[in-house]
């Protein structure tokens, strides 16, 4: 029998027969674990444990804890979900999963009449085939094969996906005679998948899942009406469009009317924007604050607001936070011995309050701007005074935070929350994460005003969501309003600009699991160029050649 050499994690190398799957590996690690193993990063690659050895490498078993492995679990729940209805109401049954909220999945079943004891018997199911513990099998079959399981399954969304896919084979998963499509790694069976709960909630009900802490805990559902409302607007703009899932989006960029789509989405986001404007205008408020998380479109978006008011005669004056970091070498360190830009402490609060409050008093104050390649605040002689009629409209991803602005009365203050809600999903059970999105924004961004490569971004990335976690999400419901970025066709845009980037990056380094995940992620859209997008959208704000740029 010939053997190989594995390295798990920090552990001594150890010797296996060639042939032995990571399924039978794991079974050496997993007592001493405090979560169950749901896949496995193999040097450097994500692989499900199905996944056969045959070389030397090095291993790490991940679980819920690891975002990879959360990714896996919520997935492999979902399909869980899916099949459970299927065998409940027949394989013609749907259902939809709409968005996500605090990492729980909104959800709605257009052909059952969800009742209480409906919902109680559906997860019943999931209990019954989780208690047996079956296999989650991965099957590649040829497309023509896969279009015939999507009909049968009446996953007919899905056909748009698989017919612009390039390869001539595609991989199924099969739960309980039940075939679905998914991008992604699944877990290898369902006895992993204990924690899950299903909640009523309006017409539809949410997927609740377990912590990433501890498996042994469920999730919170953070209910929030003004969320709530931006994903029901958001859906209604997909109705305008006719575009919910990206095989639409595909079949419009191939009857060539990605234009009109481009078009609408623009006219879609200035209409929003003027009727902030014009509610801004109406409350009298001095003092204009827009926060969000790290690529969300929030300098754009400042820019255009400032214009609409400017149509209702209300003359703004542009303040970034941003321009308030203090020089690198004075920047806070966290926990792990590194620069946390994300804190508030990493703005010079007592002179941006300063600032502020002489503004606000008729003084005239020069604004700094910071040099994000040097590290340097620097101060060019911007000059600026507030008169009657005139608003100070501050941008920057702490702006929902009373800390900030602490000397300034709440009722002189109105609050905008910017995200980019992703509205589009690949099919009705393939979620588009809002992180995915903002993580290629940033990637694109990054490369092209900040000298930093995908590699670089992909490394910080961690620390930026613990800082939205930690700074600007619990804030998020202090807003006045709030406004959702995210257009349906710019990850077809953003495509031509981030692949080459993350193709960059070597699978000698950590962040080529990451790379690679979205590749595979990007690679179910067509692209489309950027020449028809307007200079003002909040796209240019990350590719370039935005007229707010100078």
């Amino acid at each position: 029998m010939e053997y190989i050499q594995v390295t798990v994690g920090q552990n001594a190398p150890i010797e296996v027969p060639k042939g032995t799957t990571l399924a039978e590996l794991s079974k050496q690690y997993e007592p001493s674990l405090k979560n169950p193993i749901l896949v496995a990063k193999m040097d450097n690659s994500l692989k499900e444990l199905h996944h056969v050895l045959t070389k030397d490498c090095c291993v790490s078993f991940l679980d819920i804890t690891d975002e990879n492995g959360f990714r896996v679990y919520q997935r492999s729940v979902t399909f869980l979900m899916v099949c459970a209805i299927k065998q409940l109401f027949g394989d013609t049954a749907r259902v939809v999963l709409e968005h996500s909220l605090n990492k729980n999945y909104y959800c709605r079943t257009p052909d059952i009449d969800l009742t209480d004891d409906v919902l109680a018997q559906i997860e019943e199911r999931m209990k019954e085939i989780v208690q047996r513990g079956e296999r989650i099998q991965k099957l590649s079959v040829s497309l023509d094969e896969g279009i015939e399981l999507a009909k049968k399954f009446d996953i007919g969304e899905k056909i748009n996906i698989l017919r612009y896919r390039r390869t001539s084979n595609i991989s199924f998963y099969r739960l309980c005679d039940i075939y679905n499509y998914f991008y992604g790694a699944m877990a290898y069976t369902t006895s992993v998948l204990k924690v899950f709960k299903l909640v009523k909630y309006n017409e539809g009900f949410f997927l609740q899942f377990a912590s990433r802490r501890d498996s042994n805990e469920l999730k919170n559902i953070t209910y929030s009406e003004k969320i709530s409302q931006v994903f029901m607007e958001s859906s209604q703009w997909a109705k305008i469009l006719n575009v919910d899932t990206v095989g639409a989006l595909n079949d419009m960029v191939c009857h060539g009317r990605i234009k009109d789509i481009v078009l609408i989405s623009e006219a879609l986001h200035e209409k929003k924007i003027a009727n902030i404007a014009d509610r801004i205008v109406h409350s009298q408020k001095s003092i204009v604050l827009i926060a969000g998380p790290s690529s969300s479109g929030k300098t754009t978006f400042a820019e255009r607001l400032c214009i609409q008011l400017r149509v209702n005669g209300i003359r703004p004056y542009i303040v970034s936070i941003d321009n308030y970091y203090r020089n690198r070498e004075d920047t806070p360190v966290g926990d792990d011995g590194q620069r946390d830009y994300e804190r508030l402490e990493a703005l010079d609060l007592k002179q941006f309050n300063t600032d502020i409050n002489n503004l606000l008093k008729g003084e005239t104050v020069q604004i700094p701007s910071f040099n994000f390649v040097t590290g340097k605040r620097v101060y060019k002689g911007d000059f600026i005074k507030l008169h009657k009629d005139e608003v100070l409209v501050i941008e920057g991803i702490h702006g929902l935070n009373e800390k900030l602005t602490a000397l300034v009365p709440r009722e002189s203050k109105f609050k905008i929350f910017i995200s980019a809600l992703t509205q589009l999903n690949l099919d009705s059970h393939n979620r588009i994460a809002t992180t995915d999105t903002r993580i290629i924004r940033r990637i694109v961004r990054d490369n092209q005003f900040r000298s930093f490569d995908a590699k670089m971004t992909i490394a910080m990335w961690h620390k930026v969501m613990e800082g939205e976690r930690n700074y600007i999400f619990p804030f998020q419901n202090e807003a006045d309003i709030m406004f959702n970025s995210a257009l349906v066709y710019e990850l077809s845009v953003l495509k031509q600009y981030v692949e080459p980037l993350l193709f960059n990056i070597t699978n000698e380094a950590p962040e080529y699991t990451e790379a690679r995940r979205l590749i595979k992620f990007l690679d179910s859209f067509l692209a489309v160029g950027s020449e028809e997008i307007p200079t003002n959208s909040i796209i240019r704000e990350f590719i370039g050649k935005s007229c707010f740029q100078t």
